[in-house]
């Protein structure tokens, strides 16, 4: 059940907002707070899903509130609660974090909706904090040849800034890995990291998906729903396989580096956001230029920083610390014993000819452990690594 805390020092508003909350949907569990002291108390002590809170109190204004919730628990979404002569701080408090503002008195439909969507985010954020708990022995970098010392190298250099990123190279070979490890080593590691891959998503539906639509701009569409570019707000955006997506996908993604702003399926109301852009692809985004199938200007915008895979069969002295890797890895998923391999076999898997990199190769060594003896021989090798 959502939990909301209402901030706000006028009683009368504040009955309004809860009973608007409380009417709307059942569902919400709706708190409050006469001042912003009483609210930050509140949020140390409880858990809450959202935050609706007055610009002008005593004691605490809205925008110091606004930077302690952020302090405490910047993952709540926190929308502003505004006067008629409160607009400009108000929209200077969301380019400090705040999901949205609302003005006095609040409109009905103008209240809920911003209430769904700024749950919908957090919902989004969450489940990505999760995922990053998770993140940093999942896209960990094996290898120590001289090409991916070359990629951490540049990682150090580029994640730090805000740099737009475009990593290229053939299926299977961990661009996605690339993307993380930009994304950890940044000043925008706290926030989240929304995966898009473009080639799953059917060609309708993916200006929806990054930049979400509001009720009625489909034949789908019974809600607003905020797309990936909003949920990435503060983070980063990894938009892979972006050479799948398509033209009249790619110029509003264009317009959004440009101006660091969106619109929603159906809406013509402009949404700012503030998101670092990273991209992969396994395509020659050039030859798509040539062909009309790829931006010329997106591209450009989108690869200040050009970052190349190469592909397993150029770093094959990596192959017995990926082995290594995966044998550990796999023992750990299954429960089971950790399985070596023989310095035959991982010489005869050194010689392979890995068209699908290490996702091949991942796949094959767990192949290996299950169908191979106590000790991984040449032999079995031979007998179940063949394609």
């Amino acid at each position: 059940m959502p939990k909301i805390l209402v901030i706000e020092d006028e009683a009368a508003i504040r009955r309004v907002l809860i009973k608007i909350l409380s009417e709307e949907n059942d569902t919400y569990q709706v708190d409050e707070a006469e001042d912003g002291l009483a609210g930050v108390d509140k949020v140390k002590k409880d858990d809450y899903d959202l935050i609706l809170c007055d610009i002008k109190m005593p004691k605490m204004d809205g925008v110091e509130v606004l930077e302690a919730v952020k302090k405490i628990k910047p993952e709540i979404p926190m929308v502003m609660i505004s006067g008629h002569g409160d607009l400009d701080t108000a929209v200077n408090t969301m380019r400090m974090g705040a999901f949205d503002y609302i003005s006095k008195p609040p409109d009905l439909n103008r209240l809920l909706n911003t209430v769904r969507n700024a749950l919908d985010r957090k919902e989004l954020v969450v489940e990505n904090t999760i995922l990053k708990k998770k993140v940093s022995k999942k896209y960990e970098m094996i290898g120590e040849s001289d090409a991916i010392a070359q990629i951490k190298d540049i990682i150090d250099k580029v994640a730090p800034t805000d740099a737009r990123v475009l990593i290229t190279g053939p299926n299977g070979t961990g661009k996605e890995l690339v993307a993380h490890w930009l994304h950890q080593k940044s000043e925008r590691a706290k926030g989240p990291m929304i995966e898009v891959n473009c080639a799953a998503i059917p060609s309708e539906l993916i200006e929806s998906e990054l930049f979400g639509h509001v009720k009625g701009a489909f034949t789908s569409a019974a809600k607003d729903r905020a797309g990936k570019f909003e949920a990435a707000n503060g983070g980063t955006i990894f938009l892979d396989e972006i050479g799948d997506m398509s033209l009249s996908a790619q110029a509003k993604v264009l317009r959004a580096l440009q101006e660091s702003r969106i619109q929603r399926v159906g809406s013509d109301k402009d949404i700012k956001v503030n998101v670092r852009v990273i991209a992969a692809t396994n395509k020659n985004l050039k030859k798509e230029i040539e062909d009309g199938k790829f931006r010329e200007d997106l591209y450009h915008r989108l690869a200040v920083i050009l970052i190349k895979v190469p592909a397993l069969n150029e770093r094959r002295e990596d192959i017995p610390l990926l082995i290594n890797h995966f044998a550990a890895k796999i023992a750990e998923e299954q429960g089971t014993a950790h399985k070596s391999f023989s310095a035959k076999a991982i010489k005869l898997l050194q010689d392979y000819d890995w068209t699908g990199n290490i996702r091949e190769l991942r796949n094959v060594v767990e192949r290996l452990i299950i169908l191979g003896g106590s000790e991984v021989s040449e032999q079995d090798v031979k007998l179940f690594a063949s394609k």
